[in-house]
């Protein structure tokens, strides 16, 4: 009886151990594969060069459908590089929308670099065209809070369908009737002046709308941020008292211009006169060919500007500024009053663009950029403003440029507030 039960006691501890040595097994076997797993994945990353500067975002360029996966999960994440080296609110958000001008950009960022309390800003960098190379550049940026935004609606998303160019899309320079009787997607669609779209010529104007929502409604690093967004392009160029002035307008506006609805830091006078300019300021009314360089847009302006959502998107006028100018006295009854300092604090480097892709000379514009710098050197950081003169605040009627009458762009752009 005795031994019958040692037995048993043996048998099942015998069993116990077995089963521990199974368990342990098993999870040593799952923990070698998942770090295989991992570390092929990471080989395999770095081999496609795919891998970002960050470990928290890793962009796929191997097919479209991975690219497109990369564009969506990196809006959603939100990685802002650099958040643990300068913690705390930024005192200055910059919303970059950048293309694909690499050199130009690098330009950008080397006069951010300099420019004084960079420090305290947060960059966001709104891109529509997808290259390893732009995002190294920017993931590149140490010496602030970074953060890529990417347009998910961008023509390198859709080569051959909508938004990009269907090739059932009617060709630009078919007439109406030639359009209607070959059935051709947007036939019954022309612009204004008879001309079908261009899908690299609309993508601007829709990329500037989206990025307006998204900055405002999506970024959770703007959330309960109470200052101006300014708004830059590529190929602009800021000095390094870029953010002084901003704060002396921002104090100036207080006391003097309460009324103001937008700041503009830059302007396209050139600084052949920035010395005696330096400190000086206006108020106007907004115009395209004026204020859309540098402009500074706050949150109780963006709301204005969302009231206005169907107007933009469906105003003949392929150019974001100009509509925005058509909408200033038209949707919003109240033209809109700008603060312009004429001592422009933003550069415009661009020598091509959308309708010149050719000659780019960015290496002549980082040459002209330094001999602006020399000339405006003695009038930077100026101590106060001096306001010049006051213009009237009016809406200015003008042409329209067309190449945004097709019913499809109206409807993807009404639709980003809501498919962001």
């Amino acid at each position: 009886m005795r031994f019958r039960l040692l037995r048993r006691n043996l048998l099942l501890l015998l069993g116990v151990i077995f089963v521990l040595v199974t368990l342990l097994f098993s999870t040593r076997v799952l923990v070698v594969s998942e770090d295989d797993r991992r570390a092929a994945s990471s080989r395999n990353v770095v081999s496609n060069g795919n891998q970002g500067t960050n470990s928290c975002e890793i962009f796929n360029f191997a097919s479209l459908s991975e690219l497109t996966q990369s564009v969506y999960s990196a809006n959603y994440k939100q990685c802002v590089h650099n958040a643990d080296r300068f913690p705390g609110e930024p005192q200055l958000v910059l919303v970059v929308q950048v293309h694909n001008r690499p050199e130009y950009l690098r330009l950008l960022i080397k006069s951010l670099e300099r420019a004084a309390e960079v420090h305290s800003f947060l960059l966001i960098f709104s891109h529509d065209h997808f290259s390893q190379e732009i995002n190294t550049i920017v993931q590149g940026i140490t010496f602030c809070k970074v953060l890529q935004i990417y347009f998910p609606f961008s023509t390198q998303l859709y080569p051959k369908e909508f938004p990009g160019q269907d090739p059932r899309d009617c060709p630009r320079d078919m007439s109406k009737d030639e359009a209607q009787k070959t059935g051709c997607l947007n036939a019954d669609h022309p612009d204004s002046y008879g001309h079908y779209r261009e899908a690299f010529i609309t993508q601007t104007k829709h990329h500037w709308w989206w990025k307006l929502h998204f900055v405002w409604e999506r970024v959770q690093a703007m959330q309960g941020y109470s200052g101006f967004a300014v708004f830059l392009e590529e190929d602009n160029y800021i000095l390094p008292d870029f953010f002084h002035f901003y704060k002396l307008m921002i104090e100036f506006r207080k006391t003097s211009c309460q009324d103001c609805n937008m700041l503009a830091l830059g302007n396209h006078d050139g600084m052949t006169d920035f010395p005696s300019m330096s400190d000086k300021v206006l108020t106007s009314g907004w115009m395209s060919t004026k204020h859309n360089i540098g402009m500074a847009i706050s949150r109780e302006v963006y709301y204005k500007l969302m009231g206005c959502s169907n107007d933009y998107c469906t105003y003949d006028d392929y150019n974001w500024d100009w509509t925005l100018q058509h909408l200033s006295g038209t949707c919003i009854s109240k033209p809109l009053k700008v603060f312009v300092g004429q001592g422009s604090r933003v550069l415009h480097t661009g020598d091509c663009g959308l309708h010149q892709k050719d000659n780019c000379r960015p290496e002549l514009a980082s040459q002209k950029v330094e001999e602006s710098l020399q000339k405006a050197k003695d009038g930077l950081f100026p101590p106060r403003l001096v306001l010049s003169r006051v213009e009237p605040v009016e809406h200015k009627p003008h042409v329209k440029n067309g190449g945004w009458g097709d019913v499809r762009d109206h409807v993807l752009c009404n639709n980003y507030s809501k498919r962001l």
